[in-house]
């Protein structure tokens, strides 16, 4: 092996429930989805770490809201990139929309744990 080397590529894509205060992720070899406290988010791309054990990938990002959901209403939907690194059996993960630079937040989660998520109950008038 050369000390140059060649860029970091991926490896076998993270799988399996991965959870973490107010996250929960279920990343899959096919893309992920991720629950958000009044929100969630896709990849169609699953997380695969480098040699570096980091990754990223694009994805969207959709504000939630409490209370019904009109018909025909277009959901709140953003681009998104979901950025991290995995040691062992922890992830460090931050999703940041690409259109506005807003980082939603970072998170730690660890696999096989379902997360604590508080999903949005009622508008925020009443």
């Amino acid at each position: 092996m050369s000390c140059g080397g060649s860029p970091a590529s991926p490896t076998a894509p993270l799988t399996g429930v991965w959870g973490g205060d107010h996250i929960s992720l279920t990343a899959t070899s096919s893309g992920n989805h991720a629950e958000f406290d009044c929100a969630h988010g896709d990849t169609v791309l699953p997380l695969a770490v480098d040699a570096r054990n980091v990754f990223t990938v694009s994805g969207t990002f959709v504000r939630e809201h409490g209370g019904p959901i009109q018909a025909g209403a277009a959901p709140d939907v953003y681009p998104a990139v979901y950025s991290g690194s995995v040691i062992a059996s922890t992830m460090v993960l931050t999703v940041v929309l690409t259109d506005t630079p807003e980082v939603i937040g970072t998170f730690t989660l660890m696999k096989d744990t379902p997360g604590r998520v508080l999903k949005c109950l009622l508008p925020s008038s009443q």
